[in-house]
């Protein structure tokens, strides 16, 4: 019954030629429009990270630091990946304690590659969090002093704004002072958090 009605309306549709596609929230919020209620602000962390000269330099940092560590375990890799076929290509010939002794090894030299991937991907996910703390800092200073310009009493996160009157966004204002603050970032892949301490 369900599926019937379903395709009865997607036919009635198509037959009215309108197409059903999902509004974004820029569109949701346009649609929804409203009065610009005083002292209510936005901003979108995401967008100044995204959009501002130091975030997009960052990004290529980041993105040039994941390539390397990429390149740096596919090289690791293709030995491993090599002896691991030769040992199935010559198992059955091989006794049963060279099989477990050759198994055993193989099985050390994956857990050891495995680990050294989870230890350069989390490596990868401290050095952005890290280049974000540092964006945000920079950017602090200019979120607080536009928030005082236009005379705000609160400051949501713009991403989390269903619908209404966006008129009072801080972003492109933020933008823009952080360009004119700093445009390039320099870092290189942060070590893990010794654990020592433990």
């Amino acid at each position: 019954m369900n599926l019937h009605r379903s395709l009865l309306v997607a036919s009635l549709v198509a037959a009215a030629g309108l197409s059903i596609v999902p509004m974004s929230a820029a569109q949701a919020a346009e649609s929804l429009g409203g009065n610009a209620v005083p002292g209510v602000c936005l901003l979108s962390r995401e967008a100044v990270f995204a959009q501002s000269k130091v975030g997009q330099a960052a990004s290529q940092r980041l993105g040039q630091l994941a390539q390397q560590a990429r390149t740096q375990l596919d090289n690791q890799r293709k030995p491993l990946d090599t002896d691991l076929k030769s040992f199935q290509q010559k198992a059955e010939s091989l006794s049963e304690a060279q099989r477990k002794q050759q198994g055993e090894a193989l099985q050390k030299r994956v857990q050891t590659y495995q680990g050294q991937a989870g230890e350069l991907n989390q490596r990868i996910q401290l050095t952005r969090t890290k280049a974000m703390q540092r964006i945000g800092q920079d950017a602090e200073p200019l979120v607080a002093s536009t928030y005082k310009s236009h005379h705000c009493g609160l400051l949501l996160d713009r991403d989390s704004v269903l619908g209404g009157n966006m008129t009072n966004d801080l972003t492109p204002d933020v933008i823009k002072g952080l360009d004119g603050k700093v445009t390039t970032i320099s870092f290189n892949l942060e070590p893990l958090p010794s654990n020592s301490g433990k």
